[in-house]
């Protein structure tokens, strides 16, 4: 008999006693009495056959056997077998499960939960049985796609159960058309409540497992690496949705026939989306490409999604165009300064707030600042949401009239987009994170590196920190001895130079290393921390070799180029020389006076000794023969002879 394992919970949660290693029975030992007991004795589970396998475990058809004082009933449930856990972690994926048994209570876009069990050492989710799914819908049908009405009415059902599990603070990260379940009057409803969310930070056996939480197919970017490429938040179960819609009306599965690393290098690397077909109302392929946008903070939430399907369900294709079609919301502006509808849609402004221009997305610093820091003082009603606003300025008399999508709220001179240190640091996570949201009480919630969700507290655990943005070039800092992530070194052990490429939500620094060829599948980007990295630029160069090296940092074929031009300059300037000592040695060798006389110098050799010595010596000056025939008074001013040879060798040469 294995030691007890005594959960010490609230009073929400069921507790339980491990009986033996194989743990066929868990026992209950205490229960709120104003809380429904999730637990379910395994002896009353009896497995008929296997319905499916997935990701995470199989899924069975059994019976569940029920006595009470009064009768006995047998009920057909389905029974989700999740694949082996170690025994440290049972204890914590129930109590897991038991919080999300109590928040499913009640859900009418949810399927039923009937309770938890362990079968055999796994542990078992059993729930009601519904006869099919969408996906076995579309299997049954020529082509394996539905019509956009049916898609419609199912994209209304799914939104609004995914509203509702949003609504407890839940995720489901596995949505895709086979976990969508059909009710007996042909309504979507959620299968799986969120089994990856459940198994969130628990360790599993498979890397494998570890790596994806979700079907790979349906798998947001930041599902891959939550902890690097986070954090996860509702938008991500939009990306699901969207892959599911996609799959509806097309029949075909987003990535079918491609493995997991390719599906991985398509998503994530090469940032690619699946492709939503034509002919769609315009409110729905709208919001559709939304969900694809890389960064979750760019794609629609849920509510969105919902107002675009049911504006358009009753939708007509006629003459060429759409007709019947709702009216928006949302204010259609694709792209501005880099920003998506969606993501301006977050921000609702009400009258009081503190407000100041909106910077362009990965930018450092406010450009048009139109609005420094002012308050809400009026709205314009007859706009749509996000419509005009009423702004008081200091150093203004009247309001200034500006459209909502150019403001952003501050609350306690914070921002959603700021860049902030954790006054409080944990190794396991960085303290430099980038601020997702801040409520009108103080409340925050940051991506930080090395947690897979967001990290929540007040606005007075945090504090300014330093703004990184695309195109900056980084470096690690000296100090830094092992990073968090692999990163180049130069010759001499010098850490290399980057250039950041992409900033992800969670303050993840994307780096490519300009100075770098790469060929085949080599890797050309490398992640960073923002609290181990240090700005580098041209003009912060303390001397002209940095500065060249920074140069080389930012192309790869700045020294070759350099060498190249060292060499064409060296070989260039040979020639030069080269061609014009010889043009000179020519034309002193062709002058007739030359040829005469053989040159004052080359041709010495006729002179006496003493005497050439005498002319050609150092600080004598040599006298044109025109100054000769002026006379002997001038010639002795310039060369006045040493002696009577020399004399009188100058005599005859100016009689010549």
């Amino acid at each position: 008999m294995a030691g007890k394992v005594i959960a010490n919970r609230p009073s929400t949660s069921f507790d339980f006693e491990i009986v033996d290693n194989e743990y066929d029975q868990l026992t209950t030992i205490g229960a709120s009495a104003n809380h429904i007991n999730p637990w379910i004795n395994a002896a009353s589970i009896k497995l008929r056959h296997r319905l499916g396998r997935g990701p995470f475990g199989d899924v069975w058809l059994a019976t569940r056997h029920q006595v009470t004082e009064d009768h006995e009933e047998y009920h057909e449930v389905a029974v989700k077998m999740l694949h082996h856990i170690k025994e440290d972690n049972i204890k914590v994926v129930l109590d897991k499960l038991n919080v999300l048994f109590s928040k499913t209570q009640g859900l009418q876009g949810a399927c039923l939960l009937h309770g938890v069990s362990v079968i055999s050492g796994k542990i078992c989710i059993v729930m009601k049985f519904y006869e099919g799914s969408v996906g076995d819908r579309m299997a049954r049908l020529k082509g394996g796609k539905l019509a956009l009405p049916d898609v419609l009415r199912y994209g209304i059902d799914l939104a609004q159960g995914i509203m509702e599990l949003h609504s407890k603070e839940s995720l489901i990260l596995n949505l895709k058309p086979f976990n969508i379940l059909l009710n007996g009057d042909d309504k979507a409803i959620l299968g799986d409540l969120g089994i990856p969310y459940v198994l969130l930070g628990v360790p599993l056996p498979s890397s494998d497992m570890t790596r994806r939480l979700g079907t790979p197919n349906y798998m947001a970017p930041e599902q891959w690496q939550p902890e690097v490429r986070g954090p996860l938040a509702f938008e991500t179960d939009s990306w699901g949705f969207g892959c599911s819609i996609v799959e509806m009306l097309t029949g075909v599965q987003p990535w079918c026939g491609k493995s997991i690393d390719e599906i991985y290098n398509a998503v994530v690397r090469r940032q690619e989306k699946p492709h939503v077909p034509d002919g769609l109302p315009p409110a729905v392929e709208n919001v559709i490409i939304g969900c694809f946008e890389y960064d979750f903070r760019s794609r629609p939430l849920m509510a969105d999604i919902l107002h675009a399907f049911e504006s358009s369900k009753n939708a007509a294709y006629h003459d060429g165009s759409w007709t019947n079609i709702g009216s928006r919301t949302i204010v259609e502006k694709s792209n501005w300064n880099g920003y998506t509808e969606w993501f301006l849609s977050k921000d609702h402004l009400q009258v009081g707030d503190m407000v100041r221009s909106r910077k362009p997305l990965n930018s450092c610093k406010p450009e048009n600042m139109v609005v420094p820091e002012g308050t809400i003082v009026g709205l314009d009603t007859d706009s749509n949401q996000n419509g005009f606003v009423l702004v008081r300025v200091h150093g203004i008399h009247d309001p200034v009239r500006v459209h909502g999508s150019t403001l952003e709220r501050v609350t306690f001179g914070l921002a959603a987009g700021d860049w902030v240190r954790l006054k409080k640091e944990n190794k396991k996570h960085s303290p430099i994170g980038i601020l997702h949201s801040i409520t009108r009480d103080g409340s925050v919630a940051v991506g930080i590196i090395g947690m897979e969700t967001v990290w929540k507290g007040v606005y007075s655990d945090l504090q300014m920190a330093e703004t990184y943005c695309v195109g900056q070039f980084v470096r690690l800092k000296s100090n830094v001895i092992s990073p968090r992530f692999q990163w180049l070194r130069k010759r001499g052990c010098e850490w290399a130079t980057g250039r950041v490429s992409q900033v992800l939500p969670n303050g993840c620094l994307v780096v490519k290393f300009p100075n770098r060829l790469t060929f085949g599948d080599e890797n050309s980007c490398f992640l960073a921390d923002p609290a181990e990295v240090e700005l580098v630029s041209f003009s912060t160069s303390p001397n002209m070799m940095k500065k060249y090296q920074h140069l080389e940092d930012f192309h790869w074929a700045v020294r070759p180029l350099l060498v190249s031009l060292g060499l064409f300059t060296a070989i260039k300037l040979g020639v030069c020389v080269g061609k014009k000592m010889g043009r000179s040695t020519a034309r002193n060798s062709e002058t007739p006076e030359n040829q005469q006389r053989g040159g004052d110098i080359a041709n010495a050799k006729w002179l006496p000794p003493n005497m050439a010595n005498i002319i050609f010596r150092e600080g004598v000056t040599t006298i044109p023969r025109h100054a000769y025939r002026k006379g002997r008074t001038r010639l002795g001013r310039y060369a006045p002879p040493s002696d009577n040879q020399s004399a009188t060798v100058l005599e005859d040469y100016q009689n010549k």
